[in-house]
């Protein structure tokens, strides 16, 4: 299976389910990774905004908030469901477009800045990610964009984890993802890539994430619409979910029977054209 055939289709059917987990982490502050990329492209009013594997535009409504009334952003993702949610929510300023990011449509030297949040990691062919970013970038233009990185391995993933590796099946193999991969999480190699791809310098930093959870109750809902737990519950009957995720609170709870802290790195690369 090849990451085009598999990945758009996922994220469009779990689209709401993703849209609400980020809106949740984002609205605590706690999408570091994310907010750093926000940070570094410094978007300001009048710029044309690019925003590469946007998803539901929750990235997309805040740079356009920073670069109206004149400015523009141009949220683009291969996953039709994303796009249609982005849409739908109306945001002044922006607009979106079924892409690939891998293939860009726009003249050369159209935008000022580039974004991406936690979407190169799904390119396959990275080396032509990053150079149709750079191309479509005017001269002394940026791209910033955060990745995920593994998680720290606490004892609240370990635990959730095997409790859904006990009632789901395996991941099907996504042939074509490990160069990209192994680049983005080795911050020297993501760094050289950007560079490689024609950028005039590029540095990586690494963010880590801190989130709070209400309750095992809260996690676990929250993971379940994941898009990495979520379709493989697609082939897990209605009473099977129900008891994946009772199973899940009450593994955590005998742990974490409070609130849950979790923690997470990301890798952020800002490259200048």
């Amino acid at each position: 299976m090849k990451s085009k055939d598999f990945f758009p289709a996922v994220f469009s059917r779990h689209a709401e389910a993703y849209q609400r987990r980020l809106e949740d982490i984002m609205a605590r502050g706690e999408a570091r990774g994310r907010l750093r990329v926000i940070e570094l492209a410094a978007p300001k009013p009048g710029m044309q905004v690019l925003d590469l594997a946007c998803g539901p535009g929750n990235l997309s409504r805040l740079l356009a908030a920073m670069v109206a009334p004149r400015g523009e952003v141009v949220g683009v993702d291969l996953a039709p469901g994303m796009i249609e949610l982005a849409r739908r929510a109306g945001i002044p300023s922006a607009r979106f477009e079924v892409m690939d990011i891998e293939r860009l449509t726009f003249a050369d030297a159209t935008f000022d800045v580039a974004v991406c949040g936690h979407g190169l990691q799904f390119a396959p062919d990275l080396p032509r990610a990053l150079r149709e970013a750079r191309r479509v970038l005017k001269a002394g233009g940026r791209l910033a964009a955060s990745v995920p990185v593994s998680p720290v391995r606490d004892c609240v993933w370990g635990l959730l984890d095997d409790a859904i590796d006990r009632r789901l099946p395996p991941a099907p193999k996504v042939v074509d993802e490990g160069p990209t991969r192994q680049t983005v999480r080795d911050p020297q190699a993501f760094r050289q890539a950007a560079v490689d791809a024609g950028f005039a310098s590029a540095n990586v930093e690494q963010v880590e994430e801190i989130v709070h959870w209400e309750s095992a109750e809260h996690l676990v809902s929250m993971f379940m619409g994941w898009w990495d737990c979520a379709w493989r519950m697609e082939t897990v009957a209605p009473d099977g979910r129900d008891a994946l995720k009772a199973d899940a609170i009450a593994t955590l709870k005998r742990e974490h029977p409070g609130t849950i802290t979790t923690t997470g790195r990301n890798l952020v690369l800002i490259a200048q054209s």
